[in-house]
């Protein structure tokens, strides 16, 4: 008969089964993993910024005297885009990391940067003109309205689970292999989903919400916000392009039946998006009147982001309001250097002093050397 010691020590679960690589490599920048990562990584880092980077007090004027419907229509918009890059952040991007074969170093050191630039940067920067604009009562009830919102749980829902559907995969191919029942195109299936899952938030959920801080931009109103936007614009841009030109890669190996289910699934999780986009616009821009403009560009967004994956698009040309649609263009603004850093703002590159920079012409004088 067991005694109570030796049963417990049978009931205890098996160790995750993890065998490590033969070798751990490093990451070698000295070559290129494919044609484009480093220029990708290239442009990231020159555009990085930081949320105190641009001082929001001088929007206070035009806040204040605001009616209370466009303020909280403005704060609800911006709260949405905040649930939307606390999830990129915390696992949209990293998960994708983490499922990218161990060879690529250089493409995980870029969506992990990307993933750090989501929550600490993009999100943080929304959180600081919350502090600026609102109350610590009125930003609390502002997340309380996010947190029970129906379609924006929704929403969040759809893209979420498609990256945690991913890592669990990850989880089972790294750590359990004993019990995993996959093949690997089941594998490659779930990525490829997370991935346009993700061009889906980057291209299609973020810029949409990027309407109303852009109608006031274009305006002229509240301008240190809108230049939040613009840099945050900047970098979702490349964020999509980079993401979706890795999920061309994976669809392009899949037979064409199975091409044809996985387009099945992205129209259906496309359908599924905009219906719970479509109640979410009508609850924010309801009271100020701008559900219908709001609902071409969302129809807009949804476009660009099928491109970003190498479809075409499935909703029909309708024109986008000029003055949103014209602060879509991210080139360089000349900006007032004491108040904002704008859009142009670069980080220094630097390079080794070589001897022939010492080298100087001497001039001529009278005609001679």
């Amino acid at each position: 008969m067991a005694t109570k010691k030796e049963t417990k020590k049978k009931q205890q679960p098996k160790k995750p089964y993890f065998e490590p690589p033969l070798e751990f490599s490093g990451a070698n920048w000295n070559e290129n993993e494919d044609p484009y990562t480093q220029f990708f990584y290239e442009q990231n880092l020159s555009q990085f910024w930081r949320p105190e980077d641009i001082s929001l007090q001088p929007d206070l004027n035009v806040w204040q005297i605001l009616p209370e419907d466009v303020k909280l229509a403005y704060a609800r918009n911006l709260l949405v885009l905040t649930f939307l890059d606390t999830y990129q952040g915390d696992i949209g991007m990293p998960v994708v990391s983490r499922s990218l074969d161990e060879r690529f170093h250089q493409r995980k050191a870029v969506i992990n940067f990307m993933a750090a630039m989501e929550n600490a940067v993009h999100a943080k920067s929304y959180s600081n003109i919350f502090m600026t604009y609102m109350s610590t009562a009125e930003i609390e009830e502002l997340f309380n309205w996010g947190e029970k919102n129906e379609n924006l749980q929704n929403i969040m829902s759809l893209i979420v689970g498609t990256y945690e559907v991913l890592d669990r995969y990850n989880y089972l191919r790294k750590y359990d292999q004993e019990h995993v029942n996959f093949t690997d195109d089941d594998f490659l299936e779930a990525q490829w989903k997370a991935m346009t899952a993700s061009v889906f938030l980057e291209t299609w959920l973020f810029y949409s919400g990027f309407y109303y801080p852009l109608y006031f931009y274009g305006q002229g109103k509240l301008m240190q916000a809108g230049e939040i936007i613009n840099l945050i614009l900047r970098d979702e841009s490349i964020h999509g392009l980079y993401i979706g030109r890795l999920a061309q890669e994976i669809f392009e190996k899949f037979d064409d039946q199975k091409q044809e289910e996985l387009k099945g699934w992205m129209f259906n999780l496309l359908h599924k998006l905009y219906k719970e986009q479509a109640e979410l616009v009508e609850t924010v821009y309801d009271p100020v009147e701008l559900t219908h403009d709001v609902k071409v560009f969302v129809r807009y967004n949804a476009n660009k982001a099928l491109m970003n994956l190498g479809f075409d698009a499935v909703y029909p040309y309708e024109d986008v309001n000029p003055v949103v649609l014209n602060g879509l263009n991210t080139e360089t603004k000349t900006m007032d250097n004491f108040s904002m850093k704008g859009n142009g703002y670069q980080k220094m590159k630097s390079e080794s002093v070589k001897d022939q920079d010492f080298y100087f012409e001497v001039p001529k004088v009278g005609g001679k050397k």
